[in-house]
């Protein structure tokens, strides 16, 4: 099976991914669990009941897309609210109805984007973009004071590949087309978009570009803002197109403001993204290392001399051991890399990157692990619903670094994460791997879990807060991938400094002048 095989997945919300795939925790993670002391906290999801908003919205909202597609029931709305990190599902688990639209809109086209964000401006409403919903740092949840109701604008029917343009090698993706789909669409045409992120069943085109997403291939084909060539841009002021060309010294790079900006600026339609074609020949095995900087030597030999498989990630020691791909399977210790090859032509290049590894002092294992990750990718989430169930708390977090800081930025997080989580009676396991590099640097990827405390939502904050302030001191981004919303906003305040806020307010003020789109996303309120 390959991505392109994938269906779109519709979630249950307040749970992780198909709701018809049964997730059994394996033994191993319940006896760890029980060694935590975790309680066993199952969840009664359901839909809640939710204020009636007033005809006089519905009305004005349905001029622009019509009555059928404006939605007030209490299920769809409540599919809209929030995303899926942990703190979002456990506020889902309370019932919590503090964070769902009081409408949600379907437009059809550019335009009717483009006319419903006036309309909304013109009635102070907050705008919420929304498409896949898999944020996982608040990015769906903004702030209410000071509107009337908060309107979140679903890109479900903006669903088209709409042109391929097989000489430049470029496709026009409509923003509210799912990834599965995408790849699907693109295969009929011999390409591939090569952007697999770990949120890939859910995930969306206009996700993917206002959040900056890096896949798991991005060794091979790169992040997703390195794919975009142009798009195009609904503000309440008017429409933006930008990518008259791959680059341009025509000024500052506007595509870039875009791209990431969360819908604080507007609501991105369409992207032209860079097209490759579908892989003829593909490979993925496994290396082992007898330490974590050892092969984070080796890796680094890689992104900086090359050659560059298309997957390259390094797991530490104690995520080696758990093996959220393939749980239960056994280990024999040290840190496993995983390397994945795509295209024609690939063993050469596999006998390079073998040599590179060799020389580092990797030990080949073979297709098995790689060939057990790349099946078993998409599984780890759909652990953490079962975990949360039996009184589990598991979350991640993720930063990057250049090359010379990244050891004592990983042991930086592990410790405060242990530090915090351990001073509240709860001591956790701290996973940590390496899966994008860069020729300077490469991302850090934590996966963390403990036993809730009574309230796991302040429990996890307090951790949160300490890992945030241990990336800062030790010299790392806030984010990688995941992007700023609400839950970073402040330490993205302090990464970038307050003139860069003031300047990217002023962005603000005159795209989106009633400050009606995602307010308290990115950035802090007026």
């Amino acid at each position: 099976m390959t991505e392109s095989d994938l269906p779109v997945v519709r979630m249950a919300h307040g749970r992780w991914g198909d709701p018809d795939r049964k997730t059994v925790l394996p033994a191993m993670a319940l006896e760890a669990l029980r060694h935590l002391g975790a309680r066993p906290t199952p969840a009664a999801l359901g839909v809640p009941d939710l204020p009636t908003p007033t005809s006089t919205l519905v009305t004005a909202l349905a001029a622009v897309v019509g009555a059928a597609q404006v939605k007030t029931d209490n299920e769809t709305r409540w599919r809209h609210t929030r995303g899926y990190s942990t703190p979002d599902l456990l506020r889902d688990r309370a019932g919590d109805t503090a964070d769902a639209p009081d409408l949600v809109v379907l437009p059809g086209s550019h335009d009717e984007v483009q006319e419903l964000l006036t309309v909304c401006a013109e009635l102070g409403l907050a705008v919420v973009p929304f498409a896949g919903g898999t944020s996982v740092v608040g990015g769906l949840a903004p702030q209410r004071e000071g509107y009337d109701a908060v309107v979140a604008v679903d890109l479900a029917r903006l669903d088209e590949l709409v042109e391929v343009d097989d000489i430049s090698r470029t496709a026009i993706l409509q923003a509210g087309l799912r990834g599965p789909a995408a790849e699907a669409k693109l295969a009929e045409h011999g390409f591939t978009l090569g952007h697999f992120p770990q949120s890939y069943e859910g995930a969306s085109i206009g996700g993917y570009a206002a959040t900056r997403s890096s896949g798991q291939s991005s060794a091979g084909f790169g992040r997703f803002d390195q794919m975009v060539v142009g798009l195009t841009v609904a503000t309440p002021r008017g429409t933006i197109r930008l990518g008259r060309a791959p680059h341009s010294a025509a000024g500052p790079d506007l595509r870039q403001l875009f791209l990431g900006s969360e819908g604080a600026f507007g609501i991105i339609t369409s992207v032209v993204v860079r097209v490759r074609p579908r892989a003829v020949e593909r490979a993925f095995e496994g290396w082992r290392f007898a330490s974590f900087d050892a092969g984070l030597n080796a890796v680094r030999r890689l992104a900086q001399d090359g050659p560059l498989p298309t997957v390259l990630r390094l797991s530490d020691e104690v995520e080696t051991a758990v093996n959220l791909a393939d749980p239960g399977a056994a280990s024999a210790g040290g840190c496993v890399a995983i390397c994945g090859f795509e295209g024609a032509r690939i063993a050469g290049r596999q006998a390079e990157v073998a040599e590179v590894l060799q020389a580092a002092g990797g030990e080949p294992l073979g297709e098995g692990p790689g060939e057990a990750w790349r099946v078993g990718r998409y599984n780890a989430p759909y652990l953490r619903d079962p975990l949360l169930d039996e009184g589990g708390l598991v979350e991640t977090l993720e930063t990057a670094g250049f090359w010379s800081t990244l050891p004592a930025l990983k042991l930086a997080v592990t410790e405060a994460l242990v530090t915090a989580l351990s001073d509240q009676g709860t001591p956790p396991i701290v996973l940590c791997h390496v899966s994008h590099v860069y020729e300077t640097g490469a991302s850090l990827y934590f996966t963390v879990l403990c036993a809730q405390a009574d309230e796991p939502i302040a429990q996890w904050g307090k951790a949160k807060q300490a890992a945030s302030d241990a990336i800062a001191k030790a010299g790392g981004t806030i984010t990688h991938h995941h992007a700023v919303g609400a839950d970073h906003r402040s330490a993205y305040e302090a990464e970038i400094g307050p003139l860069a806020i003031e300047a990217l307010q002023a962005v603000k003020a005159v795209l989106d002048p009633a400050r009606t789109m995602n307010p308290g996303i990115l950035l802090p309120p007026a």
